[in-house]
């Protein structure tokens, strides 16, 4: 009876099993650049909110509904801590997780999408002026380059699968729908593309549907660019070593 066949080392790492390789200098350092600017991106933009919502009357609570209503915010808030734990090696259950290329992938293609998006759709509503510019500058044109810079530098190829493709579906789906429930009970929608309210649930829903193409196109670039890279070298392991 012959033998079963011995799996190739040479075989391409499945994507759930490919944490990041140890980081090189230039590596740690940019990840540790993008946590750090975008905490105090983070920071800077709550206290602002927080602070004119008590300016108004309103609780702390309030200011921190209003902070997790725009996609700017929580997508910002998920670029720090992914980039913190990537700068600092974590070898905890959330570190492995967010040093996977896929996950880190999911949350540059996050960023790179609010960028856009404001750049190509907003940007013209209002003209901010000294502070305010330049915290509108970090969140939206800064971070999402150097999180594009990153991954093109130090994120390696790695084996994608369909279900990790769907995985990156759920946060602009979810963050669409919640803020549509959201809208609904208060009347607050924080974009003037899915406002209810002026437009309408048709129009809405179309407008939402030409986002997440949008989206799905990004994901696509992302996708093409990690299949065109050349397949990292195979590691050696122990056993071949002693005996080369």
């Amino acid at each position: 009876m012959g033998s079963m066949p011995k799996r190739s080392a040479h075989l391409e790492p499945h994507s759930s099993e490919l944490p990041l390789p140890t980081p090189s200098f230039a590596s740690v350092t940019v990840a540790s650049l993008i946590a750090v600017l975008a905490w105090v991106g983070f920071a800077a933009q709550s206290d602002i909110t927080i602070g004119r919502m008590l300016f108004r009357g309103l609780g702390m609570i309030d200011g921190i509904e209003r902070i997790s209503a725009y996609l700017t915010n929580l997508t910002t808030l998920v670029v720090a801590i992914s980039f913190s734990f990537v700068a600092m090696r974590a070898r905890s259950a959330p570190g492995r997780f967010f040093r996977k290329p896929p996950v880190l992938t999911a949350v540059v293609v996050y960023i790179v999408f609010v960028g856009i998006a404001y750049n190509t759709l907003l940007r013209h509503l209002w003209t901010p002026y000294g502070y305010r510019a330049l915290l509108n500058e970090l969140l939206h044109t800064v971070i999402p380059l150097l999180c594009t810079l990153y991954w093109l530098l130090f994120v390696p190829r790695f084996h994608l699968l369909l279900r990790d493709c769907l995985f990156w579906l759920i946060y602009p789906v979810g963050y669409l729908l919640i803020t549509l429930w959201r809208g609904s009970e208060t009347d607050f929608y924080p974009y003037p593309f899915i406002n209810v309210s002026e437009l309408g649930y048709e129009r809405v829903l179309i407008n939402a549907l030409l986002l997440l193409l949008g989206f799905f196109l990004l994901m696509g670039v992302f996708v093409a660019i990690n299949h065109r890279r050349s397949r990292p070298a195979p590691a050696t392991s122990a056993a071949d070593a002693r005996h080369s």
